[in-house]
């Protein structure tokens, strides 16, 4: 929000909230309705396809966002080395609004005014109109009214929302008060209407000049430098025609100079250029990649909601291609704290693969390709943080140790940290727990039973095959003293992991305290039970970069423990394995995790 909110400063619909897109849907369903039933002039194969190129500029500016946050988590070319935070992600989340604002312009422009209703798809002589009206009055206008717009009035009450980020990111640059956006689409206007006035304008310049006007803003302001020095060297007065990443970031960062729209020629005429462009272009073209202290190595989960399922025509794809093509890894963010530089890999496999045999050689060598290449990077901890780890899968990471026996990268499964979070979960004063679901009895639910149970809790199962290959896995018979084999449910905290059917839950008494054991939450089926989080903790306020949630169910700032794990490992240098059925000392690892300032998730939410 600007500091002095000026008129007409939110959107209209912000009530409707992620609603909003049903005001196009009159407009949608008339045009599909006159595509399909009717005939001659009636039709209009311009309004129809608005439909398909709302959802093209969509789809254009996640595809910016994903390479941006791709090249930022990197390093290289970095402009501004910074943070981005919460509170920008929130201000942005908004940034599709000028894209529904555009497309209801031009919904009402042909349903009501017939204007533009019989375009062509093409024509030349538009095109060059709209492109020559764009090099001329648009260019200049803007940087008259973007100077404006940083006079003190007008910036405190509209502009200085938009400046609100430092750090920019692509769709920081559609980030404006409504009023803004208004006068800005009146100015990008006169290219449109120029041409629809003078009856050359067609769909491929009304749709081709707002894609082009997308992608020079998203690219402006990416944050990272993507224009190579050789083009400037070959053809000189390009600088004048077009801007670059590190020349828009200046502006952002110093606020009084490069004011133009995307021809820095402007600033040059009327010296407002900055001076140092030259010297941050050249510095973001040297910065060279990251190298990370701290690898956290993850997958794509499945598809799980009614949203995500309703977009399958884009996710049965991307299910089709990483169950058949499931090598490689990208990086998805970077995170820095306390001198620690930790990246999050991603491999581009779901969740559902993990449960099928012949899908598991593919993923062990991707996960072994990630290994190798954070060895060959210098990486000092790699934690192994894939969702379904386990010993049918790679022995909880001991094959890799056993292939790479001189392996300088710490292999870090995270269940010690995991086991220690869901141990100071539980209430205190507790004499008895259910432990259901634990699949196959991982290595998390296994040396949760070995610790309760030296603490005097009694472990409650009710599946007897568990509870026999429990028995064997404490071997001590005065450690299983305290598992029992019972057919009663009243206990009042429940530890459960995959695989807890809905059934069961219904079996617990009012008022339970349900504990998750992995990083998938059970699915709530009672009003009147708890449902503590799954384990994660805190990170500390100088944890830098934490813009997102890792996982939707979290709260905000809330890291996975085996997340965590690895990080404490690297700042407490402590230089060994966590993998195999070997087990790092809970307790060592949960009071160097609190020294560093992580912190515990005490709340429990309650079935809704």
């Amino acid at each position: 929000m600007a500091s002095k909110p000026g008129i007409l400063t939110d959107w209209p619909w912000k009530p409707l909230g992620t609603y909003k897109y049903m005001i196009v849907a009159p407009w949608v369903v008339h045009s599909t309705y006159l595509l399909i039933f009717k005939e001659g002039n009636e039709r209009s194969l311009a309004y129809f396809l608005m439909l398909p190129f709302i959802l093209t500029r969509l789809l254009h500016g996640h595809l910016w966002i994903l390479l941006s946050r791709y090249r930022n988590a990197r390093g290289n070319n970095r402009i501004v080395d910074r943070a981005i935070e919460f509170d920008q992600i929130d201000r942005e989340s908004s940034w599709d609004d000028q894209i529904l604002f555009t497309a209801l312009l031009y919904y009402v422009a042909m349903g009501w005014f017939d204007i533009g209703w019989h375009m062509r798809i093409w024509r030349s002589d538009g095109v060059i109109i709209t492109m020559l009206l764009h090099v001329g009055p648009v260019e200049f206008l803007y940087y008259w009214l973007h100077r404006a717009l940083h006079h003190h009035y007008l910036y405190s009450r509209y502009h200085s929302h938009h400046h609100s980020s430092i750090v920019t990111q692509p769709i920081t640059s559609v980030i404006h008060p409504f009023a803004e956006i208004m006068a800005y689409f009146l100015l990008f206007s006169i290219p449109i209407f120029g041409a629809v006035l003078n009856g050359t304008a067609s769909m491929t310049s009304v749709c081709g000049y707002l894609l082009f006007l997308d992608f020079m803003n998203y690219m402006g302001h990416c944050n990272f430098e993507l224009f190579p020095k050789w083009l400037f060297s070959i053809f000189p007065p390009i600088k004048y025609l077009i801007y670059t990443p590190s020349f828009h970031s200046l502006h952002h960062t110093q606020f009084r100079t490069n004011y133009c729209l995307f021809m820095p020629i402007y600033d040059y005429i009327y010296n407002t250029m900055d001076k140092s462009t030259d010297s941050v272009y050249q510095t973001s073209l040297q910065r060279p990649q990251d190298s990370p202290d701290v690898v956290h190595l993850t997958h794509l989960t499945t598809p799980a909601n009614t949203f995500i399922w309703s977009l399958w025509p884009l996710t049965i794809w991307s299910r089709a291609l990483s169950w058949f093509y499931g090598n490689g890894f990208v990086v998805t963010h970077r995170n820095c704290f306390e001198k620690i530089v930790s990246q999050t890999w991603l491999i581009p496999t779901h969740t559902i693969q993990y449960y099928v045999s012949r899908q598991r050689e593919a993923i062990n060598e991707s996960i072994e390709e990630a290994i190798v290449e954070a060895e060959e990077r210098g990486v000092k901890i790699l934690s192994l943080g894939l969702l379904n780890q386990g010993k049918e899968l790679n022995k909880y990471g001991e094959i890799y140790i056993q292939k790479y026996p001189k392996l300088k990268t710490r292999v870090v499964d995270g269940n010690s940290l995991a086991v220690a979070v869901v141990l100071n979960s539980i209430p205190k004063g507790t004499t008895q727990v259910l432990l259901l679901g634990a699949t196959s009895l991982n290595k998390v639910a296994s040396a949760l039973a070995l610790a309760l149970c030296q603490s005097s809790i009694q472990v409650c199962m009710t599946h007897e095959d568990k509870y026999k290959k429990l028995i064997r896995l404490l071997h001590d018979n005065k450690r299983s003293n305290n598992l029992v084999l019972t057919r009663a449910t009243d206990q009042k905290v429940w530890l459960i992991g995959d695989g807890v059917a809905d059934k069961e839950q219904l079996k617990a008494p009012k008022g339970t305290l349900f504990i998750p054991l992995s990083q998938f939450p059970p699915k709530s089926m009672r009003h009147d039970c708890f449902y503590h989080h799954t384990p994660a903790m805190l990170a500390p306020k100088s944890f830098q970069n934490i813009n997102s949630c890792e996982n939707y169910w979290l709260p905000r700032r809330a890291m996975s423990a085996w997340r965590v794990a690895g990080i404490v490992h690297a700042l407490e240098n402590w230089g060994v394995h966590e993998v195999g059925d070997t087990m790092f000392s809970s307790q060592r690892v949960w009071q160097a995790s609190l020294q560093h300032g992580f912190r515990p998730l005490s709340i429990t939410t309650t079935s809704t």
